[in-house]
């Protein structure tokens, strides 16, 4: 009995897709790796400017482009997302969605 448990337990654990933390962490060592090279900005620096100009939002995280060198902050606020691209090599705010 406890061997066909035990077989069924092993087979259920597959590999599953990348997850949302997943993706986050691999953004986070591009963005890294990016830092290290001294092709962009800090990611504190980043934040430094942009946080300032979302009062009121709640800060979700962010992505990063490696291959544009883009920043996408994301906020909450009012349930509705914000997003905030930032040219990581500048830290010049070059859009956000409404809100």
């Amino acid at each position: 009995m406890f061997l066909p448990m035990l077989f069924e337990l092993a087979t259920a654990t597959a590999p599953l897709p990348a997850d949302g933390a997943q993706l986050q962490r691999g953004d986070q060592r591009e963005a890294w790796r990016a830092r290290q090279e001294g092709r962009i900005l800090p990611l504190r620096e980043i934040e430094g400017r942009v946080l300032p100009t979302m009062r009121g939002s709640q800060y979700l995280g962010f992505d990063f482009e490696p291959d544009r060198g883009i920043y996408t902050l994301k906020f909450l606020r009012d349930g509705t997302v914000i997003w905030v691209e930032v040219d990581g090599r500048s830290g010049q705010i070059l859009g956000r969605t409404s809100n």
